[in-house]
């Protein structure tokens, strides 16, 4: 079997608000073709013109090469060795970032290549099944008015969310505000539900440190990205401090980026977006750092169904995964892309591993409706 194309498709909303921090506007489609006739597809959560020149730029010389100049005439089952030739291939260019971003939707899509020439499940084929269920976190932008949030919590109580995350939005701007904020989100759903905060990079670590005691107050179960990425002192300060659970990465590419967040960050839960860390592949390497050190895995996911199939099988194929983010986002993107998800219910993905790879479909004219040339 031989790759025979690489397509790197761009799709957008119309109405895009850049203002938001919403993954769900747009994004980039890995299709791999190969001489067989199986078709594999992969996301990359990045900014998707960027990463689509990674894709198709040609080749510079040795170490400057696009992904797809590398990979025509492969074959597409050799992942470790097309993750190693695809990495020293940009070196130039890459080792991180948007390199990296492009090469995670081509090894997702690599594995679903892998899977469908098994006719097996990804999870199945990275090394086997150890959850079957996983918990499934409803994940949303925080809105801008208490009477709001606390109406979206209610809803996704009665969705059969068991847990919810609320983000970004207008956090960080009055601690008064954002007190009142969790407190309604509380009272609107209960003890037993539980809620996580993504701070969207909001404080010092003073501020930090100060809600931290606040949302404990909440039982809040995460503190995500409390402090900038690259505060890894203020990190490592606030995890020791804290009975909160402090977590991030989403926004790193690597395992070496991950190893600093463990090691010197001290986090407790890693959270790497599979669709910009490496793909499956590194996504592994990053989830036995983490095990090999007792610590949480909950993959980032807020995109399409083809990024939330590719966490579950992930998550499912790690014995330190227990949870995944479910989008919450009512984009067409995200809501109608794929035409077979993975199956929620009562709080919980069920793993598809009746369908091989991946195990969900793209809807074509969805995906020719957003495509941008």
């Amino acid at each position: 079997m031989k790759i025979t194309e690489v397509e790197a498709i761009h799709l957008r909303l119309p109405d895009l608000d850049a203002e938001q921090c919403d993954g769900t506007q747009d994004t980039l489609i890995i299709r791999i073709n190969t001489d067989e006739g199986i078709v594999g597809v992969g996301e990359v959560d990045s900014s998707p013109l960027v990463a689509k020149a990674v894709v198709d730029a040609r080749a510079s010389h040795s170490i400057a090469t696009g992904l797809r100049s590398l990979l025509i005439g492969e074959n597409p089952i050799e992942i470790e060795r097309l993750w190693d030739k695809m990495y020293r291939g940009t070196l130039y260019f890459g080792r991180t970032g948007p390199a990296l971003h492009a090469i995670s939707g081509v090894d997702i899509a690599l594995w679903d290549i892998f899977g469908k020439v098994m006719n097996r499940p990804v999870c199945e084929m990275m090394g086997g099944i150890f959850h079957r269920k996983l918990k499934a976190y409803a994940s949303a932008l925080m809105p801008e008015t208490i009477e709001e949030a606390a109406r979206m919590a209610e809803q996704y109580a009665k969705q059969g969310y068991r847990a919810m995350k609320f983000g970004w939005g207008p956090i960080g701007r009055d601690p008064k505000f954002d007190e009142a904020q969790v407190k309604a989100i509380r009272e609107a759903i209960g003890d037993d539900i539980d809620i996580m905060i993504d701070a969207g990079l909001a404080w010092d670590l003073k501020g930090a440190l100060r809600m931290a005691e606040v949302y404990e107050k909440y039982g809040v179960y995460w503190l995500e990205e409390p402090v900038h990425s690259n505060n890894i002192a203020g990190y490592r300060e606030l995890a020791d401090r804290t009975r909160i659970s402090i977590a991030g990465g989403e926004q790193e590419s690597g395992r070496m980026a991950f190893q600093r967040l463990l090691d010197e960050g001290h986090l407790d839960i890693i959270q790497p977006d599979l669709a910009r860390v490496g793909g499956l592949t590194e996504g592994k390497r990053i989830a036995y750092l983490a095990y090999d050190r007792h610590k949480k895995v909950v993959p980032h996911a807020f995109k399409t169904g083809i990024l939330v199939a590719a966490s579950t099988h992930f998550a499912a194929a790690i014995p330190n995964g227990f949870m995944i983010e479910y989008t919450v986002s009512s984009s067409p993107l995200a809501r109608d892309l794929v035409s077979r998800e993975v199956e929620f219910k009562d709080g919980y993905v069920t793993v598809p591993v009746e369908r091989p790879g991946l195990g969900v479909e793209i809807d074509e004219a969805v995906l020719n409706r957003y495509r941008v040339e």
